[in-house]
């Protein structure tokens, strides 16, 4: 990569913050988030069961993934309690404030009203933003910090010398990154490449790069010692999701799925453009070469498309400084107004997709209706009736319940003794949340991040179990017992036909094939 090395064009002025503009854009963005979840028909996400219980089990310096959604989750539920609107404040608050973001951003880039409007509603009408703001999830959060950070290089491709402060933004913004997500690196990466194709290189020979680069490794020391003391188990994170998921994704297809995202994504394209090659975005190249390296090395490597969602505001905000500078004819005003107006209506359109308010006859109805029934497919492909995140809030109390009931029937002796197991995160975390309610002991599953809250301290003589295979049970309890059945056809593949048993008699204790059979699934 590398870029012209003429000087660039003297900064715009920036112009007021139009806050009477963007603060009804991001206040509905924060109602809309509050408002369907206390109407939707839809319960907890399968993710959201295992960040809670990631919070439940903190343990700041020996975690498997990056802790700060785990301190989140207790501060969240501390604060506001287990309803549905208070288990999600966190990211309707975060996708609010990248709304703001990208306003600020555009102003940055020399945007006016129209362009933070624009940028504002861009990032309220966009399906990613809708969806991810719905739910606790680091996705989010992750996207709130690489626009942070995008804002970050505006300021220090806007800033003369000294620029110190800002790479000591940049460093925190990393910092608080590298707590959320381990994607936080591929925006690392990219600022490395897009300072070695921007006159911004020789940043590179003095120490402030680098002090930024140590300081973002301090602030998300947590998350690299984790990875250190468990024996880097993203390692096996990555190969899992690579062989299950990532081999779905092909080039066209990630591509492809952008343009999901609407008419937006096409203002944003032109905007990554002129950041590039316009001579009045020259001076934050930085930016530009940024967000490129970012998609070329998630395209690469198959990243699934919604890996560079933390990128679109600034796409966003781009776009919409070059649609405000379509003045003077009618024709070009009409226009921007229209492009405006176009992005708006697709939001509004694609809102059931962004926010679970159709139950679910209503929603197959509604793909139904605009050419999308039986498109739907989960990350491995299998075919899907909903999208997929929806059909992962479906019906998980319910299996609480079933095993409540199996355990009901123990005797009083039995109970004292016994263990719940869930085969996979989903099924374990909704038995840890609910468990309590129900006066289900402490759930134990060897899948993913519950591998490494141990097996507990009961041997299993008795179990209770939910998703596992009889065969599978055969061969480490002398007793298999059939309890409640449960059929759903309109969930994930792996919960639509689920069984719970009663063991007893295992062949080892908890402990004793922990490391072994009971290892990571």
């Amino acid at each position: 990569m590398t870029a012209p090395e003429s000087a660039p064009a003297p900064a715009p002025e920036r112009a007021p913050f139009a806050a009477r503009v963007v603060g009804p854009v991001a206040a509905l963005m924060l109602a809309l988030h509050l408002v369907t979840n206390v109407f939707t028909p839809y319960g907890i996400h399968r993710d959201e069961f295992l960040y809670f219980a990631m919070g439940h089990h903190l343990r700041l310096w020996h975690m498997d993934f990056p802790p700060f959604i785990a301190i989140a989750s207790e501060i969240q539920r501390f604060v506001f309690g287990d309803s549905l609107v208070g288990l999600r404040i966190v990211p309707a608050v975060a996708s609010t404030l990248v709304v703001v973001l990208a306003a600020l951003l555009a102003r940055e880039l020399g945007g006016a009203r129209f362009a933070q409007g624009f940028a504002a509603i861009a990032v309220l009408a966009s399906v990613f933003f809708q969806r991810a703001g719905n739910l606790f999830q680091p996705v989010i959060l992750d996207a709130l910090w690489w626009t942070l950070g995008f804002y970050v290089l505006a300021r220090l491709c806007r800033a003369g010398q000294p620029e110190q402060q800002w790479w000591v933004w940049l460093g925190l913004v990393g910092g608080i990154g590298l707590l959320t997500k381990f994607s936080i690196l591929f925006f690392g990466f990219g600022v490395l490449l897009g300072l070695l194709a921007t006159r911004h290189r020789r940043a590179l020979l003095t120490p402030w790069p680098w002090l930024t680069l140590a300081l973002a490794l301090v602030i998300g020391s947590p998350s690299v010692v984790g990875q250190i003391t468990l024996g880097w188990p993203l390692v096996g994170q990555m190969q899992d999701l690579r062989q299950s998921q990532l081999e779905h994704v092909s080039i066209a297809g990630f591509l492809l799925t952008q343009l999901q995202f609407g008419p937006a994504m096409l203002v944003g394209a032109w905007g990554v453009v002129a950041l590039l090659l316009s001579r009045g975005l020259r001076r934050f190249a930085l930016v530009g070469w940024t967000c490129v390296a970012i998609w070329l090395t998630l395209v690469v490597l198959h990243g699934k498309p919604y890996y560079v969602g933390g990128t679109y505001p600034l796409l966003f905000a781009a776009g919409a400084v070059q649609l405000e500078r379509l003045r003077g004819a009618p024709a070009r005003s009409a226009l921007r107004w229209g492009i405006a107006g176009l992005v708006a209506a697709y939001g509004l359109m694609i809102l059931p997709y962004g926010v679970p308010i159709l139950a679910p006859p209503a929603m197959m109805r509604y793909e139904a209706a605009f050419g999308e029934a039986g498109a739907q497919r989960d990350n491995q492909g299998h075919p899907l009736q909903l999208p997929q995140d929806y059909a992962d809030m479906l019906g998980w109390e319910e299996r609480v319940a079933a095993v409540a009931t199996a355990y009901g029937t123990l005797s009083p002796l039995e109970r004292a003794r016994a263990v719940v197991i869930g085969n996979n995160y989903g099924e374990a975390g909704a038995l840890e949340f609910y468990g309590p309610r129900y006066g289900l002991p402490p759930v134990v599953s060897s899948a993913g991040s519950f591998y490494f809250f141990g097996p507990g301290k009961l041997p299993g003589r008795v179990a209770v179990t939910l998703g596992e295979g009889e065969a599978g049970l055969h061969r480490l309890f002398d007793s298999v017992e059939a309890g409640p059945h449960l059929v759903n056809p309109i969930t994930v593949r792996e919960e639509r036909d689920l069984a719970v048993y009663v063991c007893r008699g295992p062949k080892r204790t908890l402990q004793e094939i922990w490391p072994g059979e009971a290892g990571r699934q």
